[in-house]
């Protein structure tokens, strides 16, 4: 395989040359389960679904770490005004976030490590850090430890900023900081934190910064280099030029390229639950298909914004069920072909180019183009290498309509077993919230979490046996 990937910290497509030879190993920033997730945060879970797809396909054995931020000010924050603790919170979208994954299709990640499952290993890496003279504590008894950002002449060179030129860090008071942009790499405990939301070092108790988490964890499960770290684009700074930065000074070699897929944006602007313009991912799927959500968010190259819209939607959903109708069809005249072992040449140097998905699209819509005429002139013999070079190439973006998980499903996306299992786990998680609101008396936040399941077409009763719920497009209740 002769792979070429953008390196964001060089800005510039190099060629991509594992550290172990027939093994990549790749670290992508998971989500801060705060709340449940939208399709901005899941495209990151495609990109990379489909990068360790064709790494996979070259015969390259891929570790993949992807994490869980369990611990954090908005899960206390959010956890603190919904009543709940704050562990519970953090679990309840953490499911959330693996039904997502599971309903795109998206392959498990080797090992998706919890914050909170490795404090030993960020304390350990904080006092490296500090007996480097990179970091400091706070001289106000608070048992904040900063990084000392002006200790580390290096500090942003992957997002390009100078020092003097960077906002100043705000995941803490600054009043005990050397300098402003020094970042937090452990907060104290803090009167009316819960007491479960600390852990003992000899600085005090206390938690993690967000950027110490990533660090520790990946250096655990990939070592002192790995291959490729990834996220989001917004994580590029602070969050990812802080990981480099610490781990860096730490001694560590850490990730040799840097790769950050594009935002998804509504009306221009970034999806984020602050500015209330998220779209769930579990609202979402009641719309349009999985399988043509997930061919939505890979259709557009990784490093380009996708501008949401319900047109741009139901056009991609349209083109996937092109590609479907040509494998369905093909399928029953010439029943039992296998995915091809290989993929075409064109479609491979696609790939390879930075993974240019849309190159790869326009390969197997051109195949798809000459299976049909093989459909109509009946050659069947064409009809089977074509529609296995199809599969094939399917099969590496996570789309073949004959594989698993959408095999089964029907054409029309009323779900089968498995996709209504999922769904029902996805609306059984807001029923709890509402079930606990209510034995809060908080009816104002039951009855908003209810409209808002009858918005997306799910209708809401409350019975001596229980609440149960129905679709309004379907038979199904639950």
């Amino acid at each position: 395989m002769s792979f070429r990937l953008y390196d964001t910290a060089t800005r510039e497509i190099r060629d991509f040359v594992p550290v172990r030879a027939g093994h990549v190993g790749i670290y992508h920033c998971g989500l801060t389960v705060q709340g449940p997730p939208h399709i901005g945060h899941i495209r990151k879970e495609v990109v990379f679904d489909v990068l360790r797809r064709w790494f996979e396909h070259g015969g390259l054995d891929v570790t993949i770490v992807a994490n869980v931020t369990d611990i954090d000010d908005k899960i206390l924050n959010k956890s603190a005004d919904a009543g709940r603790t704050w562990w519970a919170w953090a679990y309840e979208n953490e499911r959330a976030l693996d039904a997502a994954y599971e309903i795109l299709g998206c392959i498990p990640a080797t090992y998706q490590p919890r914050a909170t499952g490795h404090i030993p290993e960020m304390v350990e890496l904080m006092h490296e850090l500090v007996k480097r003279d990179h970091a400091y504590q706070a001289t106000d008894g608070s048992g904040d430890v900063y990084f000392d950002v002006r200790s580390w002449p290096a500090y942003g060179q992957l997002s390009g900023q100078k020092i003097d030129e960077m906002e100043h860090a705000a995941d803490a008071d600054p009043r005990c900081k050397r300098d402003p942009r020094d970042f937090a790499l452990w907060k104290g405990h803090k009167p009316g934190e819960p007491e479960s939301a600390s852990w003992p070092t000899p600085f005090g108790r206390g938690r993690p910064g967000w950027h110490l988490e990533c660090s520790a964890m990946a250096g655990k499960y990939l070592g002192d280099e790995f291959d490729i770290h990834g996220g989001g684009i917004d994580l590029r700074f602070p969050h990812h030029e802080n990981e480099l930065a610490q781990s860096r000074a730490a001694g560590q070699r850490f990730a040799r390229f840097w790769m950050h897929n594009a935002w998804v944006t509504l009306s221009g602007e970034k999806m984020s639950k602050s500015l209330g313009n998220s779209l769930l991912v579990s609202d979402v799927v009641r719309r349009v298909r999985p399988v043509e959500l997930r061919y939505y968010l890979l259709a557009a190259h990784y490093r380009s914004h996708i501008d949401f819209s319900e047109e741009s939607m139901a056009a991609d959903a349209a083109a996937y069920r092109r590609l479907e109708g040509y494998v369905t069809r093909a399928a029953e005249v010439v029943p039992g072909v296998a995915p091809a072992p290989d993929v075409p040449r064109a479609f491979a140097a696609a790939m390879d180019d930075d993974l240019s998905v849309p190159q790869a699209l326009a390969v197997l819509f051109d195949a798809v183009r000459e299976g049909n005429q093989f459909l109509a002139s009946r050659e069947h013999s064409e009809l089977r290498t074509n529609l296995a070079d199809v599969r094939a190439m399917l099969g590496v973006l996570g789309i073949d309509p004959l594989a698993e998980p959408w095999v089964g499903l029907d054409s029309v996306g009323s779900a089968g077993q498995r996709l209504r299992q999922v769904v029902d786990g996805l609306v059984g998680t807001l029923l709890d919230q509402r079930k606990e609101a209510r034995a809060r008396r908080d009816f104002a936040t039951a009855d908003a979490i209810r409209d808002r399941l009858n918005e997306i077409g799910i209708v809401v009763e409350d019975g001596p046996s229980g609440t149960r719920w129905e679709l309004t497009d379907d038979s199904h209740t639950t």
